[in-house]
């Protein structure tokens, strides 16, 4: 076959939680522009329609990502059918409301097996093909949660905080091996994140009415009308994933943009009014540079 030399071969894709939300629509956005994809989704059947319509380029696998055998089970899949992964997106998670004081134990821990272990324990198993391939581009779904605390969330947004602190620290351990990192932190989107995706505590405290009440009612009002198109957002992650110089970090929508400044600007001025103190714990000593404790 010959072959434009200017041709791209298409990458290949493996995208969690395919069903609905972002991961459906950029499972669509990507199979469109002729990428070749492994969608995933922990019920299959729900992924039917869309191999049906890409049967050359897309195939779905069953996905569970607390599950670590269907993890490499769905790794191993994309590897014997198209030989390579380009293209990592931990995008499966759900919410939960509830003030931390409020929220159950195996609430917790279900919680940080979905949204962050399962994306961990994703990353952990394709590291080693594309650090083979020497190529390969790892987009972690964050949320505007994961630099902004919200009251009523403190959980799900532990979770989001956690995957951008090993997000961060990942690119640089894989920079040199032709390893690329970007996190997504979307803001409010019309997706099913306020309905099917969002959980909330099952034994409230009245002392945190006004708190987790204020964010579950949010989340009602709020459903349908956000501001967000996923439509959109799956080709600004594509557009970053096709950069030359991709961001580590990809705000989405005029909301997270809005709230990211404002904590920005919120640390920037702890760290002005409290320098002074900030600098007195140094030694006066001249071995600055010294690690010391």
């Amino acid at each position: 076959m010959n072959l434009d030399k200017n041709c791209v071969a298409p990458k290949v894709w493996l995208i969690t939680g395919c069903s609905t939300g972002f991961g459906r629509a950029l499972a669509e956005a990507v199979l469109k522009k002729g990428d070749h994809l492994l969608a995933t989704a922990r019920e299959p059947e729900q992924l039917r329609a869309l191999i049906d319509h890409y049967p050359k380029t897309a195939f779905g696998e069953r996905l569970d990502v607390t599950i670590c055998q269907e993890i490499q089970a769905a790794v191993d899949a994309a590897i014997k059918t198209f030989g390579r992964i380009d293209v990592l997106v931990n995008n499966a998670g759900y919410g939960l409301i509830g003030a931390l004081e409020e929220v159950s134990d195996a609430d917790i821990r279900q919680q940080f097996e979905t949204n962050f272990f399962g994306a961990v324990h994703l990353i952990q198993t394709v590291l080693p093909l594309m650090r083979q391939q020497g190529s390969g581009h790892i987009v972690n779904m964050s949320s505007t949660a994961g630099l902004v605390g919200f009251g009523g969330s403190s959980i799900y947004c532990g979770t989001k905080f956690a995957l951008e602190g090993i997000s961060e620290a990942l690119a640089k351990e894989v920079r040199s091996f032709g390893i690329k990192v970007t996190l997504i932190e979307p803001g409010a989107f019309r997706t099913d994140f306020n309905g099917r995706s969002l959980a909330a505590v099952k034994q409230s405290i009245d002392a945190y009415a006004t708190v987790t009440g204020a964010s579950l009612q949010w989340f009602k009002d709020m459903d349908g009308k956000q501001l967000g198109n996923p439509r959109s957002a799956a080709q600004a992650i594509i557009q970053a994933v096709e950069s030359p110089h991709p961001p580590m970090r990809l705000a989405l929508g005029t909301d997270a943009m809005s709230l990211i400044q404002e904590k920005l600007e919120w640390v920037k001025t702890d760290l002005d009014a409290w320098q002074q103190v900030t600098v007195s714990t140094d030694y006066t000593d001249k071995n600055s540079g010294v690690m010391v404790s």
